[in-house]
């Protein structure tokens, strides 16, 4: 059976509910509560890539020139030396020139951060982002 869900009130300025609200048009949500859960989730999230104790979870998405000579040796040799699980990545040729690769990494905070910079950082990547995430038992 489902976790018992406990009722609250909040008192909000009118100007922030109409922001609030207006987000949950915007995102399709089917009400208050579901964007607020949310927002809570991404605050534990945040706060557990604060921590360095806790393993967290990112993916690194790239877009690069597969043409740029050793680029893919590098990141390989980058993936390789850090002290971060890699558990999946997905490469996709975009076109002649760009590939697109996801790289899904558990580990600590500060080692997935530096190996998201360094891959982020070589000749030849036009764009590199980090997703942050992580479990969230809530």
């Amino acid at each position: 059976m489902g976790e018992k869900t406990i009722r609250f009130s909040v008192s909000l300025p009118e100007d922030l509910l109409k922001e609030l609200d207006s987000r949950v048009i915007k995102k399709g949500y089917s009400s208050r509560s579901e964007l607020i859960r949310d927002l809570i989730r991404e605050l534990i999230i945040e706060e557990k890539w604060d921590s360095e104790t806790e393993e967290v979870f990112g993916v690194l998405t790239i877009i690069y020139d597969h043409h740029q000579r050793d680029l893919t040796r590098k990141m390989i040799d980058i993936q390789h030396s850090k002290y971060v699980n890699i558990l999946c990545s997905t490469h996709v040729h975009l076109d002649h020139n760009n590939c697109l690769e996801t790289i899904i990494i558990k580990g600590k905070p500060s080692e997935i951060e530096k190996l998201s910079i360094e891959i982020g950082g070589l000749k030849g990547v036009k764009f590199s982002k980090l997703t942050k995430s992580s479990k969230v038992e809530l």
